[in-house]
């Protein structure tokens, strides 16, 4: 085998477990990858605003939006006026959404955090180079992404 296709296959083993987490998290949770990082920012506080969402995940306040839309359908979150600024909304986690958050699998971006955090700067430099290197090679590195492991469209199946 030469290295092309090793590769290549190193791409797929990735893709797949993205996917395998995907449809994982999805069948105990009923929530995207997105869909879930964005309860777990507002966890981590009890309350943010789309726009502290949108900042810290990289994506828009209209993705954030419609993340946030279908977490309210399913009573992970709820929107209530800011009682200091009456122009700003802030999105809380209920009850089920913290219980969901408790019950889920652990977080596949999470699993990567944690082993990436714990190499030596020069091997995380190499992977970051590396990961950005093949991104160029497949045209995409101009493309708009967010730190979720999740294929698709970022603002959910759900």
């Amino acid at each position: 085998m030469d290295r092309t296709d090793e590769s290549l296959i190193a791409l797929r083993r990735i893709l797949r477990v993205t996917e395998q987490f995907g449809r994982q998290l999805a069948q105990a949770s009923g929530l995207s990858a997105a869909q879930f990082r964005v309860l777990q920012l507002v966890a981590e506080t009890g309350s943010r605003t789309a726009k502290e969402i949108s900042v810290k995940m990289g994506i828009s306040q209209a993705t954030v939006t419609s993340l946030v839309d279908k977490l309210v359908a399913q009573d992970m979150v709820h929107r209530e006026k800011s009682v200091t600024d009456r122009r700003q909304i802030n999105i809380l986690i209920t009850e089920r959404g913290a219980e969901t958050i408790a019950e889920a699998p652990d977080a596949l971006q999470q699993r990567y955090v944690r082993k990436f955090e714990a190499l030596k700067d020069w091997e995380q430099a190499q992977i970051v180079a590396s990961l950005e290197r093949v991104a160029a090679l497949l045209d995409a590195d101009e493309i708009d992404a967010s730190p979720v492991l999740e294929i698709g469209d970022i603002r959910g199946r759900h």
